[in-house]
């Protein structure tokens, strides 16, 4: 084929797909747009999850009538005029590729006005070509209307997630502007509600309590470290809140949000050995560095760095991460509820164990001895064998008898399958609920609780009683029976957490019934670390035997090992060497 020159309308819609990937993609360069533009107040309204509408209203400098055109053409920027410019950016925008690339794919508006002049402009395009132009009386800053996005690429729509996905990524991006941003006022209204209001006090706590509930705004730790080289403050949670994934991990870089896996494995290894494998802290941290010690000209999007001494930064995250976790939580926080009064073993009893009273071995189910076994007086079964707790090695597995010889029980692992088989086993209709003495308030951010919206049903099949409790909120007056004397909140938290990345909507019902009980029980059971009476042993021993499959959590992982007599024989020599 002949080579040629693509027409200017093909080269846009190409360019456009570089910066303009989703709707939440066009709401990050315009409010970024509108924070270089010095606004203190930036409203943000959407529509069909960006695809109807993005509106973005700003009380900025404005743009000039005669710049109008110029600013919407490919590579116009007020930002940098040389190449050297591009080492001491501290504007978030500098490429001149933004309202071009959004405009080509969109029906799009833009008014403005600056001080000095008495009248704005209206200026509307369609696909990237002029539509009109007219002179408007209005308000010092900038209007940026987005309608239809995608309208002449609709092969891009198809690519776009969930309504409710799509309005989660902004009102999450939104979250981390604001936050960062406290001086300015955001407010941020998708479908006509409102889902964040700011009031620009630069009082970051008040901003926390609004993205995560007061009391996790009260328990995130500040972050505070400077030297010659950088500057790093912000917040990071203690060791008794997690999350079951990093999203919750985010920089700003030079007032630019970043993304660095470099920045992110240096808090994981701040945290390493303190919290569980596999949870993560809610880290935000605010980082300031020499420009030039920075390249930001790595992607279109602007969402990628390249830190020209990234280990220097690395070990500072980390020394700080550690510092801040010794000097405000030494210890892990132990829940309200779960210790017995005047000692340090947990009460397990309520989550229906059935405790014995004080017998190790159950006089109706000896030992086997040996000589039984050799005989062929066999008890296998689909189950497990009768065994005898000896008592607990490291406070996480269980060490027992059996009539062939050692098991060690992973604790953690067999309550999780214990739980869920008392979970999952309970009677259609009959839920066996637990009312609680004093209901549980649960306050989610926006895009949390909508899933707990979506999921509500659900819950209350498996025994959970719900009732809306103002804006984000759901009030929780029972609980399934099984887990009555466990944090409810938890519970809840543990079905809606990992949602995002693991969903249920190409589920059947009894898969989503399934798979939600498999994540509270994983939450609930008692953990490694946690000392158990030999009491509790033997019931944990117990109801494990008595599971349909005892030997995996509900999640595949082993609940126990086996070491056969004839291993310990040969081991020590009475078989020969092994």
């Amino acid at each position: 084929m002949p080579i040629i020159i693509l027409p200017k309308e093909v080269a846009s819609r190409i360019a456009a797909g570089e910066v303009v990937e989703r709707p939440v993609s066009v709401v990050k360069e315009l409010v970024e747009n509108s924070i270089d533009a010095g606004a203190t107040e930036i409203q943000i309204r959407v529509e069909q999850a960006g695809k109807k509408l993005i509106e973005i209203i700003d009380n900025g400098m404005g743009i000039e009538s005669d710049q109008s055109e110029l600013a919407l053409q490919r590579y116009a920027t007020s930002k940098i005029a040389t190449s050297e410019d591009l080492e001491r950016i501290r504007t978030l925008g500098f490429r001149g590729e933004a309202l071009a690339s959004i405009a080509a794919v969109s029906r799009f508006t833009i008014e403005s006005r600056v001080k000095n002049e008495e009248k704005g402009f209206n200026y509307l395009l369609e696909g990237g070509e002029k539509h009109s132009k007219k002179s408007i009386g209005r308000s010092v800053g900038t209007l940026i209307r987005v309608e239809d996005l995608f309208f002449n690429v609709p092969a891009r729509l198809k690519f776009l997630k969930k309504d409710i996905t799509e309005n989660r990524l902004i009102t999450i991006l939104i979250n981390k502007y604001a936050l960062f941003y406290a001086g300015i006022r955001f407010s941020l209204f998708q479908d006509r509600k409102n889902f964040l209001a700011t009031n620009g006090n630069n009082k970051r706590r008040e901003i926390l309590s609004q993205i995560y509930d007061l009391e996790t705004a009260k328990s995130l730790l500040p972050v505070d470290y400077s030297d010659e080289y950088l500057q790093i403050e912000g917040f990071t949670s203690p060791l008794n809140i997690t999350r079951s994934s990093r999203k919750e991990i985010f920089f700003f870089i030079n007032g630019r949000l970043v993304s660095d896996s470099t920045l992110t494995s240096a808090i994981t290894h701040g945290y390493q050995g303190l919290i569980m494998v596999g949870r993560y802290p809610i880290t935000n941290l605010f980082i300031t560095l020499s420009p030039n010690e920075i390249d930001v000209n790595v992607h279109p999007t602007k969402a990628e760095i390249r830190l020209r001494n990234s280990n220097r930064v690395f070990t500072a995250i980390q020394r700080i991460m550690r510092k801040t976790i010794a000097a405000y939580a030494p210890f892990p926080i132990v829940p309200p509820g779960i210790w017995k009064t005047g000692n340090s073993r947990i009460n397990i009893e309520n989550v229906e164990l059935h405790l014995d009273q004080g017998t190790e071995i159950l006089p109706d189910r000896p030992i086997l001895k040996k000589r039984e076994i050799d005989n062929g007086s066999s008890i296998t079964t689909t189950g497990l064998p009768l065994l005898r707790p000896l008592g607990q090695l490291g406070l996480t597995y269980i060490a027992a008898e059996g009539p062939d010889g050692l098991y060690l029980i992973d604790q953690h692992a067999a309550h999780e399958r214990i739980l869920f088989e008392k979970m999952l086993g309970l009677p259609e209709g009959n839920k066996l609920s637990q009312l609680l003495l004093e209901p549980v308030v649960i306050q989610l951010p926006s895009y949390q609780f909508k899933q707990l919206e979506n999921q509500s049903h659900h819950l209350v099949g498996l025994g959970f009683e719900l009732e809306p409790f103002g804006p984000d909120a759901y009030k929780i007056t029972a609980v399934p029976q099984v887990i009555s004397s466990l944090d409810p909140k938890d519970a809840i938290m543990s079905v809606i957490e990992e949602a995002d990345h693991d969903p249920y909507s190409n589920l059947v019902e009894n898969e989503i019934k399934e798979k939600m009980i498999a994540r509270i029980c994983k939450r609930l059971a008692v953990k490694g670390g946690q000392v158990l009476s030999s009491q509790e042993q033997n019931s944990l021993i117990r109801d494990l035997e008595s599971c349909k499959n005892p030997r995996t959590c509900p999640h595949g992982r082993p609940t126990m090992i086996h070491i056969s007599v004839s291993v310990l024989e040969k081991q020590f020599g009475r078989q020969g060497s092994i």
